[in-house]
């Protein structure tokens, strides 16, 4: 027959008993504790992996942008160029990207854009062109007189009204004949991409009427 437990070493079991419930409770709380934890640093990695991809998305877009723009403002300063420089053989296609440059290409496009804009800008004539100029001129007055003789003659033959109005107006062509060469010196100031100011005109009607006042006398 079992023999009865002493109530001492029953006691002692029930004991142990009790601290191995209460350790196995603990071991559960903490490991209960430590997998919350690592759930926590895992949605936080997850969210600021989420958080990194969308700034880096975001960029990307905005660095796409940014190159197309980059792109069309050079191919829109380059056909400037080739439109100034005259057709565009000598300037061929646009360069690439250079890998050393450094900067906001935005403010370097600026930099170009206003460099052209002075390039193209025309300026005066200069001084060697006098020449041509006054050619100009006395080309003006010689075919306003020449216009002039011939509406004079026209009126001589004509007879009546005609004898007397026609040498008025021969007069009136013959001494806007420096204006008259007004009209080429333009062309050439245009062909040099030049203003034609003040002084281009005086030299115009200078010369001008310099050679109608001449072929007037010549003509008495």
């Amino acid at each position: 027959m079992n023999e009865p437990v002493p109530s001492e070493t029953y006691a002692a079991q029930v004991r142990r008993l009790a601290d191995v419930t209460a350790r196995v409770h603990t071991q559960r709380q903490e490991a209960h504790t430590w997998y919350d934890q690592q759930c926590a640093a895992a949605d936080r990695a997850v969210t600021e992996a989420t958080d990194q991809l969308r700034r880096a998305e975001a960029e990307a877009e905005a660095a796409r942008e940014l190159l197309e723009r980059v792109d069309g403002e050079t191919a829109h300063l380059w056909q400037q160029l080739r439109d100034r420089l005259g057709g565009g053989r000598r300037a061929g296609a646009p360069p690439g990207p250079n890998r050393d440059a450094t900067g906001d290409p935005v403010h370097l496009l600026q930099g170009v854009r206003e460099l052209l804009d002075r390039v193209g800008q025309p300026g005066e004539m200069p001084a060697s062109a006098n020449p041509v100029l006054a050619v100009c001129g006395v080309f003006g007055a010689v075919l306003a007189y020449a216009l002039g003789a011939v509406a004079r003659e026209f009126g001589e033959s004509s007879g009546g009204d005609l004898a007397v109005g026609m040498p008025v107006l021969a007069l009136v062509v013959t001494l806007l004949g420096p204006l008259i060469g007004l009209v080429p010196a333009k062309r050439v100031a245009d062909r040099r991409h030049a203003v034609f100011g003040p002084r281009p005109m005086a030299v115009v009607l200078i010369a001008g009427l310099a050679c109608t006042a001449l072929l007037l006398a010549v003509g008495r």
